[in-house]
């Protein structure tokens, strides 16, 4: 764990993320700069932020209170920044990993891609990512501008295509190819469990009765779950063990509410909420801590990002999702008067080829330049007068 000390302090107690110990540190002329040395150092610490005016638009007014955890000010723009840095840290630990050697090959829905590529950039790995071919045009430009080699995969076959191109890709490597594999690394809730959950519960000062989250991997809502429920297999205590947390699913893709309800197979139609309906039901998610599974239409996402947009908060078909959940589970009687907090996992620039953008895409397109006033003259707004 990092422990920045201040030299405006001369002690500073710091509270663990499971264990609940505290270290007492003392410092002597320490510098005070906050200075991060490379791009994975800003990963986490997040904020989050009252969602108020969701709560008034929708007509939820039972003193019930909802904040949105902006995982979309990562330093690559979501909650799977944790996750890539995760990962290959562990594997670095682990040595596993070599520099000049080894290839990270990791089927992606994009943004856990565009994680991983920064890191392999930061550190110098070639990485090499499979994707289904529905993901937005957007996600494929950061990962190829960030040096990633990118393979697409039939958009029927959804994300197991894509594992099924990566494990393809790694049998042609030789032994040099490393698989990370999000959907069953421990290393993917361990990340939430020792940095998102700790930040929520610090946060909200410990008030907190509902969390909300969309499930890709598992790992957020996992994670976050054993921190603040407790989990002795993690030597968390429970800090909240009446704690709703909330997954989030298409309504088109309803697997976890299959899993759920007992049965291994759900309806698997195609859906517009990239980021979460994967296709399956991931390792890493523990279905025992999750108390409800709400499946919301990508309609009802899509109109959900629209309000989120309109009070000035860009955000991701995703977070549409995982807000409309959270807007449904607080207008019950049984949520007045409680706190919620949801994920908002990603920006929302990376969506604008996503269909609920087509109009603005048109709108944009449509524009017309207008004539200046003759002559025009650059150094009365303050510019530099043009060279000839």
């Amino acid at each position: 764990m990092l422990l920045k000390a201040f030299a405006s302090s001369s002690r500073r107690h710091v509270l663990s993320s499971c264990t609940q110990k505290t270290w007492s540190v003392t410092s002597v002329a320490v510098r005070s700069l906050n200075v991060a040395s490379r791009p994975s150092e800003l990963i986490g610490n997040t904020p989050l932020l009252d969602l108020q005016p969701l709560l008034d638009q929708h007509g939820v007014d039972n003193g019930s209170k909802l904040y949105g955890k902006l995982e979309s000010l990562g330093p690559c723009s979501s909650v799977k920044d944790r996750l890539g840095r995760s990962m290959i840290d562990d594997a670095e630990a682990r040595g596993i990993l070599k520099k000049g050697e080894s290839v990270l090959v990791e089927p992606t829905s994009g943004n856990t891609g565009i994680a991983l590529a920064f890191i392999a950039r930061e550190r110098g790995y070639r990485c090499i990512l499979t994707m289904p071919e529905t993901m937005s045009v957007e996600r494929r430009m950061m990962l190829l501008a960030l040096g990633c080699e990118v393979v697409l995969t039939p958009k029927e076959t959804a994300v197991p295509g894509a594992l099924a191109k990566a494990h393809e890709i790694l049998e042609q490597l030789d032994g040099k190819g490393i698989m990370l594999q999000q959907f069953e690394n421990p290393a993917n809730p361990k990340i939430h469990r020792e940095t998102t959950g700790p930040e929520i519960w610090r946060d909200t000062d410990g008030q907190l009765d509902i969390f909300v989250s969309g499930v890709g991997t598992g790992g957020t809502v996992t994670g976050v779950s054993q921190y603040i429920k407790g989990s002795p297999e993690h030597d968390c205590p429970p800090l909240q063990p009446n704690l709703m947390t909330v997954a989030v699913e298409p309504m088109e893709q309803m697997l976890l509410t299959a899993a759920k309800g007992g049965d291994k197979i759900g309806p698997q139609g195609p859906h517009k909420i990239q980021g979460m309906g994967a296709g399956l039901v991931p390792k890493v998610l523990d279905l025992s801590l999750i108390d409800e599974v709400v499946p919301i239409h990508s309609d009802n996402a899509m109109s959900v990002t629209h309000d989120l947009w309109m009070t000035g908060l860009p955000v991701g078909v995703s977070s549409g999702a995982i807000v409309a959940a959270s807007l449904e589970v607080l207008q019950r009687p049984e949520s007045a008067n409680k706190t919620a907090v949801c994920i908002i996992p990603s920006f929302g620039e990376r969506y604008f080829t996503h269909p609920m953008f087509a109009s603005t895409k048109e709108a944009a397109e449509a524009l017309v330049k207008q004539p200046l006033p003759e002559p025009f003259d650059n150094t009365e707004y303050g510019f530099a007068t043009p060279r000839g």
